[in-house]
C-alpha cells in the first residue's frame, strides 16, 4: 500500500474517560435532544437554527461565540431551538487546506489525527458544560461519530457524501436527526436517495465489527444550492425548489417525518455570508404561506462567527474563519432576533 500508519487512534471509549459525560450533563443533552427531535417528528412548531462558525478552529474563540449565543437563546427559546454548529472535520473540494480541528489540533503544527479525535471531543464537551447548548457536527469521516455520539444532538452529512454508501449506512444507525444535503450536482433524487437509506434498516461493517442498525426515521433533507458542469453556482432555497423537495418525499410516502432544513450560505449565497439574513427571511415567508409548508420547513442553516469574512491561518483576527466566510456576531444577533419577530 502507498501509506503508512502513523499510529493507533485512541480508542473511543478512551477519549469519553478523557471528557466523561456526568448524570447532569446527560440529563441536559437528553432534554435538549428530545427537544430537537420533537421538531422533526413534527410535534413542536419551534424552528430549528443550525447556527456557528463555518469550522470549530480555536477553542477559545469558539466557546466566547457560544456563550453569547446561549445568551440569545434564553430570548428566543419559544419561537427559536438554537443547535451550535461546532463542526470539527471539514471537506476540502481538492483536499488541500484546513481540514478541521479532528485533524490538526494545533494551528501552529502538523496534522496529528490522535490528538484530534481527543480536541473534537473537548471541544464539544466545553461547549455543552459552558452553554448548556447541544450541538451539531458533520460526519465528514463516518467511523469518528463513536467518539462524539454521546454529545451530539445534531449530524449532517455534507453535499460531497450525501451519495456514499458508508455515510447512508452509518446514518441508518444513529438516534439523532440526520440533515442530508443535496450533491454539488443539485440532483435532488441524489438526496432522497440517501435519505432513504438513512431511514431502512441495514448489516454492515463498522469500526470492525459487523453491525446491525433499525433505520432513522429522523433523516431529513437540507438545500444547500449547487454547481452545474460549467461550475456556475445556482440557489435552491427559493419557493419553487421547497415546493419541489416537498413532492419529491409525497412520491415516497414510505419516508417518515418528512422534512427540510434550507443552508442559507454555500451555493444558496454564492459564499457570500452577508446575504444569509436575505436568505433566511426569504425562506421563512415560505414557510409562513401556509400550514403545510411550515410544517415541512423545519430549520435553517446560517455560518457565524464572531467577525465577518475570513482570514488565511495566522491572519490575527481572532474570531474570524480561516475556512469559509463567516457573518459576525453582531449581524448574527440581529438576524436571530428578527427570525424571532417574523416567527
Amino acid at each position: 500500500m502507498s501509506m503508512s500508519f502513523v499510529h493507533p487512534l485512541p480508542t473511543p471509549d478512551e477519549a469519553r474517560e478523557l471528557f466523561p459525560v456526568s448524570r447532569a450533563m446527560a440529563e441536559i443533552i437528553q432534554r435538549r435532544r428530545a427537544e430537537i427531535t420533537d421538531v422533526f417528528k413534527g410535534e413542536d412548531d419551534r424552528l430549528v437554527l443550525v447556527i456557528g462558525p463555518c469550522s470549530a478552529d480555536i477553542e477559545d474563540s469558539v466557546l466566547r461565540y457560544m456563550e453569547q449565543l446561549a445568551d440569545v437563546q434564553r430570548d428566543v427559546e419559544s419561537e427559536i431551538l438554537i443547535v451550535p454548529r461546532v463542526y470539527t472535520s471539514k471537506p476540502r473540494t481538492t483536499g488541500k487546506g484546513y481540514k478541521g480541528v479532528m485533524h490538526q489540533p494545533d494551528l501552529s503544527s502538523a496534522p496529528d489525527l490522535c490528538e484530534g479525535v481527543v480536541a473534537a471531543r473537548r471541544i464539544h464537551f466545553q461547549v455543552v458544560s459552558h452553554t448548556g447548548l447541544v450541538c451539531a457536527d458533520e460526519l465528514l469521516y463516518p467511523s469518528s461519530y463513536s467518539y462524539l455520539d454521546d454529545l451530539l444532538g445534531y449530524v449532517a452529512i455534507g453535499a460531497r457524501s450525501t451519495e456514499n454508501q458508508e455515510h447512508r449506512l452509518v446514518a441508518s444507525g444513529i438516534d439523532v436527526p440526520v440533515g442530508m444535503k443535496n450533491p454539488t450536482s443539485g440532483d435532488l433524487t441524489v438526496m432522497m436517495n440517501g435519505i432513504t437509506a438513512g431511514q431502512a434498516a441495514h448489516d454492515f461493517m463498522y469500526r470492525g465489527w459487523s453491525c446491525r442498525s433499525t433505520g432513522n426515521p429522523l433523516c431529513h433533507a437540507i438545500l444547500r444550492g449547487f454547481t452545474d458542469e460549467s461550475g456556475t453556482g445556482f440557489s435552491n432555497y427559493h419557493y419553487e425548489s421547497i415546493v419541489r423537495a416537498k413532492e419529491l418525499y409525497s412520491e415516497r410516502p414510505d419516508l417518515a417525518n418528512p422534512a427540510l432544513v434550507v443552508d442559507c450560505n454555500h451555493s444558496n449565497s454564492h459564499k457570500n455570508p452577508l446575504e444569509q439574513p436575505r436568505i433566511a427571511r426569504e425562506v421563512l415567508k415560505c414557510r409562513l404561506s401556509d400550514s403545510s409548508m411550515r410544517a415541512f420547513v423545519k430549520g435553517l442553516m446560517i455560518e457565524s462567527y464572531l467577525e465577518d469574512g475570513r482570514q488565511e491561518i495566522g491572519g490575527g483576527v481572532y474570531g474570524r474563519s480561516i475556512t469559509d466566510p463567516c457573518l459576525g456576531w453582531e449581524k448574527t444577533r440581529r438576524l436571530i432576533y428578527g427570525i424571532a419577530d417574523l416567527l
